[in-house]
């Protein structure tokens, strides 16, 4: 689901945004900076399939490409693209086109709810009409007042004395002009108001903060204000799967984040995260990630060794 929201003139805004993204991104890697609802990623390569977690915000692709799927759909996007979430979805992400010349570049841009909302009130917008989809994910290109914005974002970041008071200010922006875009009305149905898109994505913040839990889908439905069947439809049209999957979706990212980060075995993974039965995590988990735990958080240690010796020793490729 691809719209264009920007003529093609935004090359020097994308060259001059590149520049200073390199030179924070010296080599491969995930770099956090001084704001931190902003990161810059660089990879010197191409990467396998990856399942993750899109937060509410705006991933940008500045150079090469990149490919997400979210239940059926295939997003790719590509420099001055960029990937819009509404909440928090779970998708498989790969780098399409990147190499140690000509590294990937992107930028995440995670966007707060209640900033959403203020600037929503502020403004005169036109919201989803009745029965329009209400997909929390979706790519376009962006507007060059956007790029613009970012590249004054990223500009703030290295002037520590601005950037406590300015940065916000320059998020703000940014948020409006995406409220006022084509994106505009199915981005703010599911982050204003009482209607069904806004109920589903308060149920899908609160399964994320409560994934060891045990739920149902009456339970869940009763804290949307819906029926089960009526919870269901409404849930898949956004995250593009039932609501059970999305919570096995959270809980396997938790499980092997536990893992890769603070060493915890598969079987002690798989129950702090929820499941009762290690055997049924182990199946889930091989089924989302393609190998059983321990040999999956194998390969992630050694391509990971692979990108850092790629990244020291450039002369040897």
């Amino acid at each position: 689901m691809s719209m264009s929201l920007a003529p093609d003139n935004d090359q020097p805004l994308l060259a001059r945004l590149e520049a200073k993204l390199l030179a924070i991104a010296k080599t491969e890697g995930d770099f956090t900076t001084a704001i931190p609802a902003l990161t810059v990623h660089r990879r010197n390569s191409v990467t396998e399939p990856m399942p993750c977690i899109y937060s509410l915000g705006l991933a940008i692709t500045v150079r090469g490409g990149k490919q997400v799927t979210f239940g059926n759909e295939v997003f790719n996007y590509e420099p001055g693209e960029a990937l819009l979430a509404s909440v928090d979805m779970p998708a498989v992400s790969r780098v399409t086109r990147g190499s140690l010349a000509e590294p990937y570049i992107g930028i995440m841009l995670c966007l707060d709810t209640r900033m959403v909302q203020e600037m929503a009130a502020q403004l005169p917008l036109r919201r989803n009409r009745k029965g329009a989809s209400q997909i929390g994910i979706r790519t376009h290109k962006l507007d060059p007042a956007i790029l613009d914005a970012i590249t004054r974002l990223v500009d703030v970041n290295a002037q520590p004395a601005l950037c406590q008071a300015v940065a916000p200010l320059i998020q703000r922006e940014i948020i409006c002009r995406i409220l006022v875009s084509d994106c505009g009305p199915a981005f703010l149905s599911l982050n204003e108001g009482a209607n069904p898109g806004r109920q589903i994505a308060s149920c899908m913040a609160w399964m994320k903060q409560h994934y060891m839990e045990s739920v149902s889908i009456d339970s869940l439905a009763e804290q949307a204000f819906m029926s089960p069947t009526s919870f269901r439809q409404h849930f898949k049209a956004v995250a593009g799967m039932s609501p059970l999957q999305y919570l096995k979706n959270v809980r396997l990212q938790e499980a092997r984040v536990l893992m890769l980060n603070e060493g915890a075995e598969a079987g002690a993974a798989g129950l702090k995260v929820g499941y009762e039965s290690v055997s049924q995590f182990n199946r889930e988990y091989s089924r989302l990630f393609g190998a059983p735990p321990l040999r999956d958080i194998k390969r992630v240690r050694e391509q990971q060794t692979r990108q850092k010796q790629t990244t020291e020793n450039p002369a040897d490729d």
